[in-house]
């Protein structure tokens, strides 16, 4: 099979790859692919699926789905490739967050739901020109036809340059690819476009299109479980509440105000449920309603609250009792594959801190219709390991459904893997001569490795406690990721470190963090990296529901719901080290519990794991093999 392939030859793996997608494509199959980092998966998929709806199934529209914006820029960059080397009239769109490809002023503080009622609250007035420019009479304006013709001649493009083009001639970058989208071929966007049903159901509407008519690719697809899951959960917190009857009751429903006042009144009585040495509680659905319905009836404060926010947002961007409202209307959704959790906690101040949650415990349940319902499913990842898991976390059709495991193509020779059996993070284990450990290894390690390290630790809490020792005993700079760095703080941070690929600095990151995932540092700009303790979730009641869940439905509820998505973290942190066949580098995983079986069996045989307590004169070794290889090529 010919496929429109944007290079000149197939790395390791992608002819195999590519052939199997084309495959599923025409059984309208599932497929779910674990295939190591480097190995240019985005190519791989996007070019049989382009092959296949250009030359067989020319109505159907690929979604191309990933939450970094690293992987829109090479999907769209594949994509552009593509359409030059084959000649093709190729139209693609790439969308992100609405609210980011908004040019209102003063959006980006909105939450995404507030935003949703603000824009069709403007749209309602019309008071935003960028929509009602779009149109002319109920028709699309000349000027909307004229950017439409050239967004199409210079398609693909990023979203980057699709909103200066349409923000340059007053237009709503939204609506224009709605209308791009009814023409394209491949749709790049966030997961939520297709796992949040409304947001979906939207999109589908506005580009003329069913599910039936979509090839659904998830990128990076080992978050989908836990983004399927955040999706389906809602919270309400005390402060949500007091907020709530302030705003009411500045409008002047007084009476209103007083029953959402007394709403926090019900969450402290339901406080005595949580012992006094506990910080959480199980909660069953009717126990909120009925004290809810000491108040006044459910439905009736619920219905007032939704009136409340509607005058809210005639006047301002976002509004608390919606959030309320929405909160008390999930609250009443089903009770399979969710859990009910009232928790406290106490702030700087010592002014305590109420949230009851209703969370999915299911990622299957927001992934159904889609399975069911697309064209065909693919979801690939570097970590998509074991594939069975992702099977049934998903709940792929076992009869449809092909899951397959790649093995990593590039030189076992170029990669060291070590586990250092000595030190641990577990809490009970968590001493000032523990992190001093750790920080004296650490810095032995990253001192003998010639260029840039990385360190991931498993909080910023285990972080700010090694560093306190790690500062003294490295002889590298050291740089540090904060949770609250932005996106371009984030970028600016790596750029610098990128700077220091010749003297050798060090960052200190978090496993599962923004510096885990998405980012590439290929060649000499990265040698070593160290995953320092187990990124284990919190041992709280959410984390035992979930194990409790997957124990009951899967007979696996140790493995899927604590064991593996840690390791999972570890790996993607690892997997910043080796990005390309000709990277050379070594990953320390240090804790003892990585040598333990129920661990230790999570690792691919190809990694070649080796124990060592002192592993600096195997470090020095390798680093000396790669001088050679450098003088004698």
């Amino acid at each position: 099979m010919e496929f429109l392939f944007p290079y000149e030859e197939y790395r390791k793996i992608q002819g195999a790859f590519m052939n199997q997608i084309y495959t599923t494509l025409q059984n309208k199959g599932q497929l779910l692919v674990h295939a190591p980092t480097g190995i240019g998966k985005t190519s791989a998929a996007l070019s049989p699926a382009l092959t296949y709806i250009i030359k067989e199934n020319k109505n159907k529209t690929i979604f191309f789905l990933t939450s970094r914006n690293t992987q829109h820029l090479i999907a769209i960059e594949t994509l552009k490739q593509i359409k030059k080397k084959f000649n093709l009239e190729l139209v693609a769109v790439d969308i992100i967050g609405k609210k980011s490809m908004c040019n209102q002023s003063g959006v980006h503080m909105l939450r995404s739901n507030e935003f949703i009622e603000y824009c069709k609250d403007l749209r309602e007035k019309g008071q935003c020109s960028y929509f009602d420019n779009v149109r002319l009479k109920g028709k699309i304006s000349p000027e909307t036809q004229n950017v439409i013709k050239k967004l199409k001649e210079e398609s693909p493009m990023h979203v980057e340059e699709f909103n200066s083009m349409n923000f340059n001639a007053d237009l709503c970058s939204y609506e224009m690819a709605g209308f791009l989208g009814k023409e394209a071929q491949v749709i790049i966007a966030d997961y939520n476009y297709m796992l949040n049903p409304h947001i979906r159901d939207s999109l589908l509407k506005r580009i003329n299109k069913t599910l039936n008519d979509c090839i659904v690719i998830f990128d990076e697809g080992h978050n989908i479980p836990s983004r399927a899951r955040d999706l389906l959960t809602a919270s309400l917190s005390n402060f949500i509440i007091e907020a709530a009857a302030k705003e009411t009751k500045n409008l002047g429903y007084n009476e209103i105000a007083r029953d959402i006042s007394q709403l926090k009144e019900a969450l402290e009585r339901l406080l005595k449920k949580i012992p006094l040495d506990k910080q959480e509680v199980l909660i069953k659905k009717e126990e909120f309603i009925k004290e809810v319905d000491k108040i006044g009836n459910y439905e009736e404060i619920m219905g007032n609250c939704v009136f409340v926010s509607d005058q809210v947002l005639k006047e301002k961007k976002r509004s608390f009792t919606q959030s309320l409202a929405q909160f008390m209307e999930h609250w009443t959704g089903p009770e399979e594959g969710f859990t009910r959790i009232l928790s406290r906690a106490f702030g700087k101040t010592g002014k305590s801190f109420v949230t009851l949650s209703y969370r999915c415990l299911d990622p299957a349940i927001a992934l159904r219709s889609i399975i069911q319902e697309a064209h065909a499913f693919v979801m690939m990842s570097g970590t998509l390991t074991p594939t069975e898991m992702y099977a049934d976390l998903l709940g792929l059709d076992q009869k449809k459904a092909i899951t397959i495991e790649y093995q990593n193509p590039f030189p076992q020779e170029n990669r060291l893997n070590i586990i250092i059996p000595e030190t641990s993070t577990k809490y009970t284990t968590r001493t000032a001569i523990m992190w001093e450990t750790i920080a004296k290894k650490s810095a032995e390690i990253t001192n003998a490795i010639p260029g840039n390290s990385i360190i991931f630790f498993p909080s910023y809490y285990v972080l700010e406690q090694v560093y306190d020792f790690l500062r003294d005993k490295s002889t590298k700079t050291l740089f540090i990721e904060d949770a609250e760095l932005s996106k371009e703080q984030r970028g600016d941070l790596l750029e610098r470190f990128k700077e220091y690929k010749d003297r050798g600095a060090i960052l200190l990151a978090v496993a599962g963090g923004s510096f885990a995932e998405g980012i590439d540092l290929p060649g000499d700009l990265l040698k070593g990296v160290i995953v320092v303790g187990l990124p284990l979730a919190r041992p709280d009641l959410e984390t035992q529901e979930l194990i409790n869940y997957y124990d009951k439905r899967f007979s696996r509820g140790w493995d899927y719901g604590y064991t593996i998505p840690a390791i999972i973290k570890s790996l993607q942190s690892a997997g910043r080290c080796i990005r390309s066949e000709t990277d050379r580098g070594v990953v320390i995983f240090m804790d003892e519990r990585y040598a333990w079986q129920n661990y230790k069996k999570c690792f691919s045989p190809d990694m070649n794991m080796k124990i060592e307590k002192n592993p600096l004169p195997m470090i020095q070794k390798f680093f000396e093999q790669e001088d050679l290889l450098k003088t004698n090529p």
